[in-house]
């Protein structure tokens, strides 16, 4: 029955996210991961670490705020309701911030307010992701969620490029005048709102029938979850090689100050085709590893790497238009790879049927780096200032370093062999109750199934 549902409503569903995500992405290159903000507060004075800010806000909310809004809708049985509520109030933030914007006169108070409505927007963002895809899942029938998903992708990759280069198109008249900037960010906002709304033409299945998951506390699923990935080893390793992402984030948080400073690139250039090249690249890979089904994931993963050194390494050692040009794309491609490789391997490496906790708590472990890396960068640049351009090729050497790193990791994981978790009952972190080997989970006050066997009660766990 739920599965006729979907089909029944499949174009519909489908027509409504795209609509949702190209609006969005018309949005997104000003505000996420964006060489436009990082010119844009640099036209206020910033310094490098008030730069760093903006991926440390970021980091934040999508981390610890993804697990609170994955706990909370657990037992929710419709779920668009919290995901528009959730869209809108992210776009708020960046209405509020245009429109005070209009103003204000001073820079400083432009800041301050920059700064509180971007970790508002931060915090929403988090707490939408986990709900976001949830009901992605929920309303696409598992035969057809994959090209239902790809047209979404192509919508939102589409509007972002277009976006690029209207943002160039703008900057170049405009420069980043108040006036103008403030505008920008109302029509995002707008952008963001009226997108949000479209996601009233999709429909949900009525699961009510379902019996609801048996659901701890708080601090319980955390704990419980967090003792079960410890165990996993080879998802730690995993992890490990996915700490590129935040060092390839904040490579992008501060190379268009590079590049306009010391690489002879226009502002508006860096603000428009940097992304546009970054967009291109990611849809070219996209199209090469996800559509066409190139390299294992393995190799997948290894690739993404391995594209992310080469940019790096060639900003530091060539500082030159054509070089940000070669390594924005390069940069897109590592990023797009990521996108097609995280997701169906974390669903593998964790063992579990309903990863979602694994994908909640995973950005928690690697807080530290996300939170740490832009400011120690940022600070960094200001303290090196008066090496010039030399203090960025020494920050993009590390960064080379580090995503080296990564690289070994990667080639480390097994990605075929079923996970093995160490000593002790592994829990299964939904229900937060213990489960024997064999997958069998555990009634409060049982004995083991060796002394009661009919007290026991089955139920399929890949753990």
């Amino acid at each position: 029955m739920e599965s006729k549902f979907k089909e029944r409503h499949y174009i519909r569903n489908v027509f409504g996210i795209s609509a949702v995500e190209f609006l969005w992405g018309l949005g997104l290159p000003v505000v996420v991961e964006s060489t436009f903000l990082q010119l844009f507060l640099k036209s206020l004075g910033a310094s490098g670490f008030a730069l760093g800010m903006i991926p440390f806000f970021f980091f934040i909310g999508t981390s610890v705020f993804a697990l609170l809004s994955s706990y909370m809708t657990e037992g929710m049985v419709f779920k668009r309701r919290a995901v528009v509520i959730l869209h809108l109030i992210s776009a708020v933030a960046l209405l509020v911030f245009g429109g005070c914007m209009l103003f204000l006169g001073r820079t400083e108070d432009i800041l301050v307010l920059f700064f509180v409505c971007y970790a508002v927007f931060s915090v929403c963002i988090g707490m939408t992701l986990p709900v976001w895809l949830n009901y992605l899942v929920k309303i696409l029938s598992e035969e057809k969620s994959t090209a239902g998903l790809a047209y979404m992708m192509i919508a939102q990759n589409s509007a972002k490029l277009i976006s690029s280069l209207v943002i160039l198109s703008v900057v170049q008249r405009y420069a980043f005048a108040p006036r103008a900037s403030a505008v920008i960010f109302l029509v995002v906002g707008g952008l963001f709102m009226l997108g949000s709304l479209f996601f009233f033409l999709t429909r949900e299945a009525d699961e009510a029938g379902d019996q609801p998951p048996l659901r701890p506390s708080f601090f319980r699923y955390i704990r419980n979850t967090q003792q079960h990935m410890v165990r996993n080893r080879n998802f730690l390793v995993f992890l490990g090689s996915d700490l590129e992402l935040y060092i390839v984030v904040t490579v992008i948080s501060f190379y268009a100050a590079y590049a306009t400073d010391f690489g002879g690139v226009r502002p508006a250039v860096a603000a428009g085709v940097f992304v546009g090249l970054i967009y291109a690249g990611a849809i070219l890979s996209n199209v090469l590893l996800g559509t066409m089904g190139w390299f294992t994931l393995k190799h997948k993963a290894m690739a993404s790497k391995l594209g992310s050194m080469g940019a790096v390494l060639l900003l530091a050692i060539w500082c030159t238009p054509v070089s940000f040009y070669i390594a924005s794309f390069l940069l897109g491609m590592a990023r797009g790879t990521r996108m097609i490789v995280y997701a169906p391997a974390v669903k593998k490496l964790s063992g579990l049927s309903d990863a979602t906790p694994y994908f909640a708590v995973a950005p928690v472990l690697t807080l530290p780096l996300a939170m740490g890396l832009p400011l120690a960068c940022g600070h960094f640049l200001d303290r090196m200032a008066w090496m010039e351009g030399d203090a960025y090729r020494m920050m993009l050497a590390i960064a080379a370093l580090l995503i080296a790193g990564t690289l070994v990791c990667a080639w480390r994981t097994d990605f075929t062999t079923p996970p093995r978790i160490g000593d002790g009952l592994p829990f299964e972190a939904a229900s937060g109750r213990p489960v024997v080997p064999g997958g069998r989970i555990m009634i409060e006050n049982e004995q083991p199934a060796s002394f009661n066997k009919r007290k026991t009660e089955k139920v399929r766990n890949e753990t």
